[in-house]
């Protein structure tokens, strides 16, 4: 997406936590997410995890830190109605100019932890790489309880640094963050399930790839992976957390 504010000046909605992939170089993060489940394996988790046949069909599905709003046609393509709440007013933009023609579709600021949603409105809460990372983000925990109807289901989307190419990069490039075991227990003490997927990434260009890593990883970090890593496809797995509200 060429011309898009690198969010110079613009104030994002209070309480944002920052996101420096996409909010510094959102038409790199399309790449990322063009990218993304080539196969849709991550996609069909999300699908299987949640419960009944067709819950997704006719369904009122929140995208929670939905960015420029990439995922948003594809839940619209079977729900009844679909809300992305996003914390930076530059992809809020982006979002609203990508689901125009979707009348079925809104795009709200609103962060995590504080959801412009009246109580049990929707019935799917979707949140990828948005916020949640386990231990820290508690405040947001209490909104996906108050917005999901009863019989709802949350679904956090995470990197599983415990294996994959991508998860040892990860290791390595943020030593700091709580080790997996502890994300585990933070999720699974807290009645979430986990559903691991491996979804892995495939550009059609190096140099794609190269742009990709060098937003998800610090620099050293970046360069190291690039020098040992061949190809256009790097082995990705993710973690699918979730929960049914009863």
């Amino acid at each position: 997406m060429s011309g898009v504010s690198r969010g110079a000046g613009v104030t994002p909605v209070r309480g944002a936590v920052a996101s420096p992939n996409i909010w510094r170089t959102p038409e790199v993060y399309e790449r990322e997410n063009r990218a993304a489940d080539p196969d849709g394996r991550l996609w069909q988790a999300l699908r299987d995890v949640v419960p009944g046949a067709a819950a997704w069909d006719d369904a009122r599905v929140l995208d929670l830190g939905c960015g420029t709003g990439y995922h948003l046609p594809l839940f619209a393509a079977t729900a009844r109605e679909v809300v992305g709440v996003e914390p930076h007013p530059d992809l809020v933009a982006l979002a609203r100019r990508r689901t125009r023609g979707l009348d079925h579709v809104r795009v709200l600021p609103g962060t995590a932890q504080e959801v412009p949603l009246a109580d049990g409105s929707v019935d799917v809460v979707h949140a990828r790489w948005a916020y949640f990372f386990g231990p820290g983000c508690e405040p947001g925990l209490p909104e996906l309880a108050r917005v999901l109807r009863r019989g709802g289901t949350a679904l956090v989307v995470d990197n599983d640094p415990a294996r994959s190419t991508f998860g040892a990069w990860f290791r390595r490039g943020f030593p700091h963050l709580p080790p997996p075991s502890e994300v585990e227990r933070f999720w699974a003490s807290r009645g979430w399930t986990r559903t691991a997927v491996d979804m892995g990434w495939r550009f059609t260009s190096r140099a794609d790839l190269e742009a990709v890593v060098r937003i998800e990883l610090p620099p050293a970090a970046a360069e190291e992976a690039l020098r040992h890593h061949t190809g256009l496809e790097v082995d990705y797995a993710v973690n699918v957390w979730s929960r049914t509200f009863g």
